[in-house]
């Protein structure tokens, strides 16, 4: 017997959890099956549905699936000990299997000409290992000179009323510092929340907008997006492409 973490035959495979919040599912389960020599495709023993919070993250919703899966499991083994188990279980319906591969490093970076919604579910799938990353461009505002920085996004979230929240501050900021766009995203400037101290990432050419919370400076640990921005002093981040 083995717990999986989805509901079989979603999402066989080495990264079932990773996946489904790439997909931005709102609906997985944990599954007790056989094993067979076909991956992750034997009889489901028992399974149980959960309800999945938009803003979890990989790491915390796998812990949270193989707790209830061995409760599952220690439920159903007195019955399966006296051989019950053939009777009590399912086989799966393979015109509904899918397939969850596992993550690879070039999957991680953060390409903002895809939607806000779309990022924040790769961020919440790739959270622990690999991570996501970012590239961006620091513009100093005294001397005009440009710097390439890749930094980790370890935590976001995607909500509408960031569109005009970002529109908002854009048009306070007056006319944009920075050299203007080249080509599609690049050169668009980051806000920043008021309140939170939140990153405000454009999307789709401000499309949608990625809210970014917790950040990973290169060589440094996450920090809170707000006291990012305060090392940067006389410094304002655009989009490097």
């Amino acid at each position: 017997l083995n717990i999986h973490p989805s509901l079989l035959p979603k999402y066989r495979g080495a990264a079932p959890v990773q996946r489904a919040l790439c997909d931005g599912v709102t609906e997985t389960g944990v599954s007790v099956a056989y094993t067979v020599l076909k991956c992750d495709a034997g009889p489901i023993l028992a399974q149980q549905k959960v309800d999945v919070d938009p803003d979890i993250q990989a790491p915390e919703l796998l812990q949270d699936l193989f707790a209830k899966g061995a409760t599952l499991l220690l439920e159903a083994l007195p019955r399966v000990l006296e051989g019950q188990g053939p009777q009590l279980s399912s086989p799966q319906d393979e015109q509904q299997a899918t397939h969850a591969a596992k993550l690879t490093r070039e999957e991680a970076h953060l390409d903002f000409s895809r939607p806000a919604l779309s990022l924040h579910n790769t961020v919440r799938g790739f959270a622990g290992w690999p991570g996501t990353s970012a590239s961006f461009v620091l513009r100093d505002k005294n001397t005009g000179s440009l710097e390439a920085m890749s930094i980790k996004v370890v935590r976001t979230r995607a909500l509408d009323s960031d569109i005009g929240l970002y529109k908002h501050l854009q048009s306070e900021a007056g006319p944009h510092s920075a050299s203007e766009p080249v080509s599609g995203q690049q050169g668009m400037p980051v806000m920043w929340d008021p309140d939170t101290g939140d990153m405000l990432v454009p999307c789709q050419g401000v499309g949608s907008v990625l809210r970014v919370c917790v950040v990973q400076p290169p060589t440094k640990k996450a920090i809170a997006a707000r006291d990012f921005r305060n090392g940067l002093r006389q410094k304002e981040v655009c989009l490097a492409s």
